[in-house]
């Protein structure tokens, strides 16, 4: 039978598991509550030490026991730190309503309230972060099914959280990367098992992981405190993780990755790198002067270390090229959308890249065009929000326009649907639509259609029927070649340049 070590999120002990504890040693398992240290100085560091203590003394009380390592929402960056330093003494990591963070990342990136993250980063940010009372624990995850007693009963023994314990990085080595895993959703907070399906099928290369047959997942239908809304149902669902049973997410076998080759065979053309930017130059014409310019914005979240990077792949480098084979100055952005708190520091990048290519002499700083690509589709915000006279169009390619569930945490800022102008400032839309696009996705598309219609905005829609997400890669087929060339030469048009 195995054992379960339980680590609780911020501002809790071991006693706001004490149901589920009962309800896993009735059953024969054993369960062992951490106690995290909450003194103004620990750290991460800390309690990753706490948990490591936990496993060491159960292995040498049973060296062939089958330690669980279960993790509810912070609690999961001591628990990845822990296995990491101790994998051959782990048999399961289970995330409770947890994220999936990597080597670097902080525990603040997954708390989905922007009023926290500005707490953490606010000019007086030292100490403890107070314990919340009980009409702020929303502001760390969904309350649903949580009585007002119980609510009350999680402020009485909540205590200040130490404040690096949200900032400090986790550090992984990479040595537990291969142990069983399983995920445990509370769907209150908007994740679902067919939203972390539709991200594996779409989303960033790293969540493909997801669909190894050693990944089980479960979905409880409450909020973020589920040892408190329904203990018995989630001692059940841990038995259950540890047996290994679990729904199996697969990966369409046509997916293809980033570095798939582009629909279309397109000539090569001169490339310069200025920083973040690249430029892919259209051939040169006698007395011509500075070209139209269409800066394309690569979608993510994604990894920092990805390989190739996007402007290196031949799907960004097709899509500028094309550009470039129109008369264009093609440029791709290198930008910092690694995760779904960076959407500020992307639109910086976006913007500074702006900059960047107006001031080239090669560009006609009053022709410019803007072509985001799916979830870097949050982005245009600022642009709908305010748009400069020589941002002559705006391209969409299955775009994200609303926040997805349970991304509280990108703030209201990056809302398209909300942005879009009624008074005839929008700048001319080409907006490409996959028609067999995951719902998640194509609820935001149909909002933002609905409301740039209602605004009466410039909007050209280009459809793909039999198109997914990322059909470029996914199907290359006539329809989608000709969607693609549709969509740059209506760009173009808007640039003023002969298509």
């Amino acid at each position: 039978m195995s054992t379960f070590v339980l680590v609780s999120g911020p501002f809790t002990d071991g006693r706001v598991w004490s149901e589920v504890v009962a309800r896993l040693r009735e059953s024969g398992a054993g369960a062992h509550p951490v106690t995290p240290d909450l003194r103004p100085g620990a750290d991460l560091e800390t309690h990753v030490e706490d948990v490591v203590r936990v496993i060491d003394r159960l292995h040498r009380e049973s060296p062939r026991g089958e330690v669980v390592l279960v993790g509810h929402g912070y609690g999961i960056h001591p628990v990845l730190g822990a296995a990491d330093r101790r994998p051959e003494r782990v048999a399961r990591i289970v995330h409770l309503d947890a994220g999936m963070p990597q080597d670097g990342d902080a525990a603040r990136a997954l708390v989905p309230d922007p009023s926290v993250h500005e707490l953490l980063d606010s000019d007086d940010a030292s100490g403890p972060v107070p314990a919340p009372g009980p009409a702020d624990w929303r502001r760390w995850g969904s309350t649903k099914g949580l009585s007002r007693e119980r609510l009350e009963l999680l402020s009485r023994l909540a205590a200040p959280q130490p404040r690096r314990t949200l900032t400090q990085p986790l550090r992984l080595t990479g040595a537990a990367a291969a142990l069983p895993s399983s995920g445990i959703l509370c769907t209150a907070g908007g994740t679902t098992v067919e939203l972390v399906e539709a991200l594996v099928r779409t989303g960033p290369p790293q969540l493909r992981r997801l669909a190894d047959p050693r990944v089980g997942f479960f979905e409880l239908p409450t909020g973020h405190w589920p040892m408190l809304s329904c203990p018995d149902e989630l001692a059940e669902v841990l038995l259950r993780a540890a047996a290994g049973e679990g729904r199996r997410l697969t990966v369409p076998e046509d997916a293809a990755p980033l570095s798939g080759s582009f629909l279309l065979d397109v000539p090569e053309r001169r490339r310069v790198r200025r920083g973040r930017v690249d430029f892919h130059l259209p051939e040169p014409a006698d007395g011509e002067g500075p070209r139209p310019a269409v800066l394309f914005v690569h979608g993510g979240p994604l990894p920092p270390d990805l390989v190739p990077a996007p402007r290196d792949t031949p799907f960004y480098l097709g899509y500028a090229r094309l550009a470039a084979d129109l008369g264009l100055v093609g440029a791709v952005v290198e930008h910092r959308l690694h995760g779904i708190t960076d959407y500020a520091r992307a639109a910086d990048d976006v913007a500074e890249a702006l900059g960047l290519l107006r001031s080239d002499p090669r560009v006609d700083e009053r022709r410019v065009a803007l072509w985001i690509f799916s979830g870097a589709g949050l982005l245009a915000a600022d642009w709908l929000t305010a748009p400069p006279p020589w941002l002559r169009c705006l391209a969409l390619t299955y775009p994200v326009l609303a926040p997805l569930p349970g991304w509280g945490a990108v703030g209201p800022r990056f809302h398209p649907v909300d942005a879009l102008r009624a008074d005839g400032g929008t700048p001319p839309l080409v907006l490409t639509r996959a028609g067999l696009e995951t719902p998640l996705i194509a609820a935001t598309v149909a909002r933002f259609t609905a409301a740039a219609h209602a605004a009466e905005a410039p909007l050209e829609l280009v459809d793909v029927p039999d198109g997914r997400h990322g059909f470029e890669l996914h199907e290359p087929t006539d329809g989608a070649r000709e969607a693609v060339v549709r969509a740059v030469r209506a760009v173009a048009a808007h640039l003023g340049r002969p298509s």
